[in-house]
């Protein structure tokens, strides 16, 4: 397997990824081509006047419309959702709708942040909440076929948000970051992404629309009812209202570390008290306890998992050294979650077929069977912390690692409190 040259991605990331000449991985070049030292840089600041003129166009859209709301901001109540509702009501002095859809695997310190982002902000909100019955019956059916638990979180909140501006005449719609371009670089800073119903398809549910689960002769539990939130307005009622979905990080230097450090200090957004299994990351994440589990399924699937997303983001930003990154991965992507056990029970089947659903969809480029069955991976990043060519990749302005942890251990909630909560896995 061939992995990139700076971060720790593999070849067979998904979404996909490319390399250029020098081995460095289209995600690294992404967040290179934001910095100060490459040629033909950004102007942020004439993005930044774009934006603010966007803003302004869509809000008087919104008055014509008869709408009492200038935007709607989909957010889980996370880091990043602290951000953009504080940089746009805050900082642009909009007025947004918050929309979220309540996927029913939630942590407390998830709604404690939630409510926190309401309370902070003086937004109005609108949650859908998929009832626990609803979210088993989809999270096995979309295991056996993409193994993803997780599919209706990103159907949801993908989706309803888009039903809301529909219902309340909302023309703009504001996202945080390109995720799928932010780890592989699918897209580069010039493309100007933006949401569309496509993208959503294609990026966050796995290809499948609500009708092709009620076509398909092997799904015979869920029901239309049970896929309500999923469903995207008409083309005739998006072109109507004229709606528009943009991203925040293609207007301002995206920057997740220190817009969460703000996030902390100046609202109360409450990070893990860690440490965690999966990954050394403490505030990512952190509003579901079924995540982990979609993680871990990442790993068997592809050789891969959180850890590698996370330690990637840190060496392109120049605060964790390759081999610390690389240190990271062998700590944590291979952990079985703790919490796969709680969720067997839920979805009322054992690890052993817990395996089987998804046996089928491991990548033979990274898995085989050795000689007494067991799923082996051939290969991995730690094979390949001396390759030629790392230390010409390599970003010069790397931060102590001491200074990082220090950045990456909150102090805001007790030891007590964390190991409480860790044995609490409901369904609300």
């Amino acid at each position: 397997m061939k992995y990139c040259q700076r971060c720790v991605y593999p070849q067979n990331t998904k979404p996909s990824i490319m390399f250029d000449e020098e081995g460095i991985c289209s995600g690294c070049k992404l967040i290179e081509s934001r910095k100060d030292f490459v040629e033909n840089k950004i102007d942020w600041d004439k993005r930044e006047k774009q934006f603010r003129e966007l803003l302004e166009h869509y809000k008087k859209k919104a008055r014509e419309n008869g709408s009492s709301y200038d935007c709607i901001i989909p957010v889980s109540g996370g880091k990043d959702s602290h951000y953009q509702v504080h940089l746009i009501k805050n900082v642009y002095g909009l007025n947004p709708l918050l929309v979220t859809y309540n996927h029913s695997y939630n942590t407390k310190r998830g709604l404690r942040n939630l409510n926190n982002m309401v309370e902070k902000f003086g937004c109005d909100i609108i949650r859908f909440t998929t009832n626990p019955h609803t979210a088993r019956k989809i999270s096995k059916y979309m295991l056996k076929k993409v193994g993803d638990i997780t599919w209706h979180y990103h159907a949801g909140i993908k989706t309803f948000p888009i039903q809301v501006a529909v219902m309340y005449n909302i023309p703009l719609m504001i996202w945080g970051e390109v995720a799928f371009a932010e780890l592989t670089g699918m897209f580069n800073q010039d493309d100007m992404a933006e949401f569309t119903k496509k993208v959503r398809r294609e990026h966050s549910m796995r290809g499948f629309e609500p009708e092709d689960i009620l076509n398909d002769p092997q799904n015979k539990e869920i029901t239309k009812q049970d896929l309500a939130p999923f469903f995207y307005p008409s083309d005739e009622a998006i072109e109507k209202l004229g709606l528009r979905g943009i991203y925040v990080s293609n207007f301002i230097n995206w920057n997740a570390r220190p817009q969460t450090k703000k996030m902390i200090e100046e609202y109360g957004f409450e990070t893990h008290c860690g440490p965690r299994e999966r990954t050394f990351n403490l505030f990512d994440k952190l509003d579901d306890w079924a995540n982990p589990i979609h993680d871990y399924l990442k790993y068997v699937k592809f050789g891969y998992g959180r850890t590698t997303d996370d330690a990637s983001t840190e060496i392109r930003h120049a605060r964790m050294t390759r081999e610390e990154g690389i240190e990271m991965v062998r700590k944590h992507d291979h952990v079985k979650p703790k919490e796969l056990n709680y969720f067997l029970k839920f979805l009322g089947i054992s690890e052993q077929e817990f395996f089987e659903c998804v046996d089928h969809l491991r990548d033979k480029n990274i898995w085989h069977k050795d000689e007494s069955g067991k799923w082996v991976v051939k290969d991995s990043v730690i094979n390949h912390i001396n390759n030629s060519g790392v230390e010409n990749a390599r970003l010069k302005n790397v931060k102590e690692w001491e200074e990082f942890k220090a950045y990456n251990h909150p102090k805001n909630i007790s030891k007590e409190t964390q190991e409480k909560e860790d044995d609490e896995f409901t369904v609300v």
